[in-house]
């Protein structure tokens, strides 16, 4: 195995690690936001795109995409911080004041709507960071990785 197929599977292992740890906390009881979903779907295009590298198809372009991938999540996962740490406005969907993503009088009276609904500026669980800050943390390393994946010449 090169040292860039090593980096690349370490990589990919970083976005199951915290796409699972994701799911794990959902499972948990800790229902995610709007935010909390936004910042899944390029660690799951990230794992797509190591999983094309390992096979071998463009695996500088694939390193290089999946890059840019968790530099997105990494961004997202920081302004999501910051709308929990009340620093700036979040979406006006999913923050205080918002109209919380078209429910009807309905949903907001159902016992079954209440418990899921999760606003985007509220923290349901910190550890020095909250989960949104250590996901922008987390996954600048892990784009560090696919770009030196990238870079490699072997």
């Amino acid at each position: 195995m090169t040292h860039r197929s090593r980096l690349i599977a370490l990589a990919t292992l970083g976005s199951v690690a915290l796409l699972g740890g994701a799911y794990l906390f959902q499972l948990r009881g800790f229902a995610p936001c709007p935010m909390c979903l936004w910042q899944r779907w390029p660690h799951a295009f990230g794992i797509v795109l190591g999983v094309v590298a390992l096979a071998g198809v463009r695996p500088r372009l694939a390193a290089a995409l999946a890059g840019v991938s968790l530099l997105v999540t990494s961004g997202i996962g920081f302004f999501h911080a910051g709308v929990e740490q009340k620093w700036w406005p979040g979406p006006s969907t999913c923050s205080g004041g918002g109209t919380l993503g078209g429910l009807s009088g309905a949903d907001l009276l159902s016992t079954d709507v209440a418990d899921t609904v999760v606003m985007c500026d509220d923290i349901v669980w910190q550890f020095g960071l909250t989960m949104a800050g250590w996901n922008g943390v987390l996954s600048l390393a892990l784009a560090v990785l696919w770009f030196h994946a990238a870079t490699r010449r072997s």
